[in-house]
């Protein structure tokens, strides 16, 4: 600002972008031939709409104010045209003015204004990042190709960060697509499934015969799981004789071979990415890789989401590792159930890390469940009072993911139960009854 008899020049240094948590120091300079009146600083909002004093110097009284009170031990001044903010935040982004008065020599009263402004960018690096299946406990399929989603989610990113996937360590080419919108979601996923191509048609002749031997007389596929108990063992292994409690039977393993077709050794991943902007200024970023799965080449295939944002010196990684279920540890309580106890079935764990999370199915081998379902799902079986009937009875847990299946059984031993020897029941009289948690 010129005029006749004086100046006044206002500039705002320009920032670099700064991390959350940083001293950010905001230094106006002046030129000017007057005498000065006082210095005021503004945060702006709202799109400019409302300006917030967040310091003011008089330089009438030697004296300075702070006008954010909840922000006082926040700004320092460190000389008259410079105030420092510590530990800055996602909500100090947005631009900041610093007005200059001095007093006009020509009429030592009149006070001439001049401004300049800075736009300051605050960024904050994701604090969370996850990866998992999309659509999951979902069972196995051993005769129809399944596409497998992994959804990587990164959180409390400003600006949205870049997020890649890699399988084995190496960086996966993929296809790039838009997710459907709400209105789209009937058609337009149905349209992007079929618009990619699942199998290899090409037929191995060997697996063929070996996918037709599944097959009964009449051309129906043969149960894959065997329903006598003596039959329930591994090739090689004798069935264990009825011990006094519990009895835990080996499991039973489902091939994870495709006979039908040949998948392809070099899939096509689809990749796309959504952004969801949050309240205090970061984004949530959830990217979805997708392809169609196939068991024999992705087990044990390691999956890696990795993010990149310029608040990063190196880029934040998780990883899971796709496995089938082996092993599962069933553990039943009481181990010595007697009549009229409540018993538990639980799967407990397994021998190696599961990934994704399996679906649990409980069938009664030779019989239908206690309240005459054929199967139940859940981590936990809950058989409540149960009759001396039960005595011998087997039981099924079938777990499986989308990379493979496997079964493991369990006896039940029924003991008699004294305190209930001097007062018998009709056991048709009451109901057991079966919860699954």
């Amino acid at each position: 600002v010129t005029w006749p008899g004086g100046y006044l020049t206002v500039t705002i240094e320009p920032l670099p972008p700064v991390v959350v948590g940083e001293t950010v120091t905001l230094k106006c300079n002046f030129k000017t031939d007057g005498r000065l009146r006082e210095i005021v600083w503004y945060r702006v909002t709202d799109g400019g709409t409302i300006k917030q004093k967040i310091f003011t110097y008089d330089a009438m009284f030697n004296t300075n104010y702070s006008h954010m009170e909840d922000y006082r031990r926040r700004e320092d001044l460190v000389y008259q045209s410079t105030v420092r903010l510590p530990e800055v935040r996602i909500s100090d982004n947005g631009p900041y003015e610093c007005h200059v008065g001095i007093y006009d020599r020509a009429t030592r009263e009149k006070v001439v204004l001049a401004s300049g402004n800075v736009f300051l960018t605050v960024m904050s690096p994701p604090n969370n990042i996850s990866v998992v299946a999309e659509n999951t406990p979902a069972p196995f399929s051993r005769y129809q190709a399944q596409n497998f989603t992994l959804l990587c989610t990164a959180k409390g990113g400003k600006p949205a960060p870049s997020v890649y996937f890699k399988r084995d360590g190496e960086l996966i080419e993929v296809i790039s697509y838009t997710m459907p919108t709400a209105s789209e979601a009937g058609t337009g996923s149905a349209n992007f499934r079929g618009a990619r191509p699942l199998i290899s048609r090409d037929l191995d002749e060997t697996k063929l015969q070996r996918s037709l031997s599944l097959l009964d007389p009449e051309g129906r596929l043969s149960r894959l799981h065997t329903e006598s108990p003596q039959h329930y063992h591994s090739q090689g292994q004798q069935a264990s004789e009825p011990s006094p409690a519990t009895e835990v039977i080996p499991e039973t393993v489902v091939s994870r071979e495709f006979p039908r077709w040949v998948h392809s050794t070099d899939p096509l991943y689809y990749f796309s990415h959504t952004h969801v902007p949050q309240s205090d200024g970061s984004v949530v970023v959830q990217a979805r890789l997708t392809w169609t799965l196939n068991p024999q080449l992705d087990n044990d295939a390691l999956f890696s989401c990795e993010v990149k944002h310029p608040a990063l010196s190196m880029p934040m990684q998780t990883e899971v590792t796709l496995a089938a279920p082996k092993g599962p540890k069933l553990f039943m309580t009481p181990t010595r159930a007697k009549v009229g106890d409540t018993v538990r079935i639980t799967v407990q764990g397994f021998q190696n890390e599961v990934f994704p999370e399996p679906l649990f199915t409980w069938t009664r081998v030779g019989g239908r469940l206690l309240d005459g379902s054929t199967e139940r799902e859940g981590r936990e079986l809950i058989l409540e009072r149960v009759p001396a009937e039960l005595n011998g009875s087997m039981y099924r847990c079938t777990a499986q993911n989308p990379l493979g299946s496997t079964d493991t059984h369990t006896r039940l031993i029924v003991f008699e139960n004294p305190s209930m020897m001097k007062n018998t029941q009709n056991p048709n009289s009451k109901y057991t009854s079966l919860i699954i948690i």
